[in-house]
């Protein structure tokens, strides 16, 4: 493999890991904090928009290295600046060009693979539930520690948070209805205890809890 094509393999590597980033934060934000339901296809159609933007955005450098690269040609004279070209530096310019437009055609080759879609959706899924276990095990291991106490606190990633604020909910919800059953139970054994003493002949004072 020529340095050209393993410039286009390490580009075309970032730009996946990126997109299946996008991919694995929609599905966070989707799945868990809007409650809705995984449906692949509608996540290989944000996998495929999402390589189309950034097969753009790889074009578009390749066209901007071209023109810099014709800017440059003929000029000798000492450069201005770091992105001042010159004629020496046409060959390198056209080198990167190449490789941009490589990368934006492999990606579009991408958009158009279902399979590759696909594998690179569940891939995304993965790494999300992956999130939310990686959450779940941390929020046991902190569970009462104050946010200025938890050294990873600013790390978290919004899509992170909206996961735990999920858990957070669910936690409460079930332990205030735990908590209103305890005080019915409660509340019916004090009647209980106040008909027997009745009945015994003695009063209990009993005060039904707010």
């Amino acid at each position: 493999m020529g340095r050209t094509s393993e410039a286009i393999a390490e580009g075309v590597a970032i730009a996946t890991a990126a997109v299946r980033l996008t991919v694995k934060n929609q599905i966070l934000v989707g799945t868990i904090a809007q409650g809705g339901t995984f449906e692949i296809e509608h996540y290989m159609d944000e996998a495929r928009t999402a390589l189309r933007a950034m097969a753009d955005e790889s074009e578009q450098a390749a066209e901007h290295l071209t023109a810099l690269r014709k800017r440059a040609r003929g000029r000798h004279s000492d450069p201005h600046g770091t992105h001042d070209y010159r004629d020496r530096d046409v060959r390198n310019l056209r080198r990167r060009a190449k490789q941009s437009t490589g990368v934006a055609n492999h990606l579009r080759e991408m958009t158009d693979d279902p399979e590759a879609l696909k594998a690179l959706v569940e891939e995304a899924r993965a790494a999300a539930w992956a999130d939310v276990r990686s959450n779940l095990d941390r929020r046991l291991r902190v569970e009462g520690m104050r946010a200025d106490q938890d050294p990873e606190y600013e790390q978290m990633r919004e899509a992170r948070m909206q996961a735990l604020k999920l858990v957070d909910l669910q936690a409460l919800s079930s332990e205030q209805r735990a908590r209103r059953k305890r005080e019915k139970a409660v509340e019916k054994a004090a009647e209980k205890d106040a008909v027997r003493a009745e009945k015994e002949g003695r009063r209990v004072p009993w005060t039904r809890r707010a």
